[in-house]
Order: structure tokens, then C-alpha cells, then sequence
């Protein structure tokens, strides 16, 4: 006789992982926001290994491209959240800018960048955008999910 499959939330031998970070928004806290992340990664390491070696350097790449724009783009403070998800890593970015990321066209001769959105896009599994335009939290909250 068949029986049904039991189902849990929890995840195999594994505890989700998190790891919250607060910065003013200054061009040194582009750095800080990385030593979090790798601080995070070499936590989570400890217990789950990456399934390749390219997905450390992915996130610290994505959270430092994240930390740039913040202090670019959206002047004040900022929040970095990381969280170990069932097969990989969801990363948070809360700025306080209303106006979200759009792709800018890349000049390699004029510099001034134009390539992090589109990196962000091709690195992460998943990317989303939620707007708050009242409240206490105004700004945006930036969501990309990454391989672990």
C-alpha cells in the first residue's frame, strides 16, 4: 500500500542563516557591506559548502554592485540582509531612493558605468524590486536570489 509523502519546512540537517547590516550610506560603507557578505559566506561555509567556488565570489560581487548603487543612487543610509534559502542565498538590499534600477546604456569610451544592472540580472536566479513610497521605510527594497 502507498503511502503519502510527508512534507516539513524544515530544511535536511541544515539552519537558515541570516545576517542584517546597517550602514550610513558613506563610499567606505561599499567595502563594509562586502565584509559583511563574506563574513556571512564563511559562516555559512562552515555548514554547507557552495556547490561550486564562482557562487562566493558571485554574491560578494552582486552585494558590492547592490552597496555601490546605494550610495550612488539613493544618498543615505542603507540596509544589507542576508538569508541562507533551501538552495541558495537571498540577498536584501533597502535603500532609501522610490525610483527603481533601469539599465543605462554601456559607453566604454565616456566610462560612468552602465554594466551592474545588467551583471545583477545575469548573476542572480531571480530579481525583484518592491517600491515604499510612505511609511517609515520609504526607499526600496531590492530581493535577488543567488546559487549556493
Amino acid at each position: 500500500m502507498a503511502t503519502e509523502p510527508c512534507w516539513d519546512d524544515k530544511l535536511p540537517s541544515e539552519e537558515i542563516q541570516k545576517r542584517h547590516a546597517a550602514f550610513d550610506g558613506e563610499l567606505g560603507d561599499v567595502t563594509g557591506a562586502r565584509a559583511a557578505a563574506e563574513g556571512f559566506l564563511g559562516a555559512l561555509a562552515r555548514t554547507s559548502l557552495p556547490t561550486a567556488q564562482e557562487h562566493w565570489d558571485d554574491i560578494l560581487l552582486v552585494v558590492t554592485e547592490l552597496a555601490a548603487n546605494a550610495v550612488q543612487y539613493a544618498p543615505g543610509p542603507f540596509e544589507l540582509t542576508l538569508r541562507r534559502t533551501y538552495d541558495g542565498v537571498h540577498v536584501m538590499m533597502h535603500d532609501t531612493s522610490v525610483t527603481s534600477p533601469e539599465p543605462r546604456p554601456f559607453h566604454p569610451s565616456k566610462g560612468g558605468g552602465g554594466i551592474g544592472w545588467y551583471l545583477i540580472h545575469t548573476l542572480c536566479d531571480e530579481v525583484s524590486v518592491v517600491v515604499h513610497d510612505q511609511g517609515r521605510q520609504r526607499g526600496k527594497d531590492i530581493h535577488v536570489f543567488l546559487p549556493w
